[in-house]
């Protein structure tokens, strides 16, 4: 599905259910660090010199400058709405450190090895 016909569907649900639909451009959320309070510029208006505290360290892990590991892309995904809320007047104090380390995985159809087979079988809850 192209990414403008997805928008303007969600823009539609949005009307129908009375949320209010905000589209923001995503520059700087991933590189700079949400718990240290990097300034977010929009694309094409980084102020000379401008650095983020942190850095991504690898796939999925974020370093604040403080050496806090937080997921990569929650962390991003904080920015994100930290840039809407700057607009909307909403408060984010109470999102901190504990909303950003690594997200718990949940696997609904993880495998098991039988001990008498190589053949892994799909795991069932309760089997």
């Amino acid at each position: 599905m192209p990414l403008a016909k997805l928008k303007e569907r969600i823009k539609q649900l949005c009307e129908v259910y009375g949320i209010r639909y905000v589209e923001t451009e995503e520059a700087n959320t991933s590189c700079a660090s949400y718990l240290d309070g990097d300034s977010l510029p929009e694309h094409g208006k980084k102020p000379d010199g401008w650095a983020a505290s942190g850095r991504r360290i690898k796939r999925g892990l974020y370093r604040t400058k403080n050496g806090s590991l937080v997921n990569a892309d929650i962390q991003a995904a904080a920015n994100i709405l930290r840039k809407v809320a700057m607009n909307l007047g909403i408060d984010l104090s109470r999102i901190g450190r504990r909303c950003l380390t690594t997200a718990k995985r949940i696997r609904l159809w993880a495998t098991k090895t039988n001990s008498h087979s190589k053949n892994p079988r799909a795991f069932m809850p309760g089997s």
